[in-house]
């Protein structure tokens, strides 16, 4: 169910995931105003985000938009330090799949958000649970 996903595994493994871009060539007058810095994301978390939100319009029936209730009824607060501590080794796919679009969605209150879950491995280790969910399925 989760393979579209869990694809992304060895590719992120070896992937950079992005980089800060910083303006250091403007000096912030008004004839050279400074860009914010901003994340680049390398293209394997480029694609996977784009495979979250599929996956999301794929399976309503996961609820995936209300993702905050979901984490909070696994005793998972939306918040990075919470999300990056949980244990999934025991979650179902559906609190697994809550994490993911979680992370991405806390990229639009926070640069870089996304990327932190990336370095740290939290991303890989969800996928990883993911992938367990899915060799242990009885069809």
């Amino acid at each position: 169910m989760y393979e579209a996903l869990t694809m992304f595994i060895p590719v992120l493994a070896t992937d950079s995931y992005g980089e800060w871009i910083v303006d250091k060539e403007n000096d912030g007058t008004p004839e050279n105003s400074i860009q914010w810095p901003f994340v680049n994301y390398g293209e394997a978390v480029v694609k996977l985000e784009k495979e979250i939100y599929r996956f999301d319009e794929e399976h309503p029936d996961f609820g995936l938009k209300r993702y905050g209730d979901i984490l909070n009824a696994s005793g998972i607060e939306w918040s990075t330090g919470s999300m990056k501590r949980a244990d999934v080794s025991s979650l179902d796919g559906k609190t697994v799949m809550a994490l993911l679009p979680g992370a991405v969605r806390a990229e639009r209150f926070c640069d870089g958000a996304l990327l932190g879950f990336c370095k740290d491995g939290s991303v890989i280790k969800w996928l990883g649970r993911l992938n367990e969910i899915d060799e242990n399925e009885i069809f």
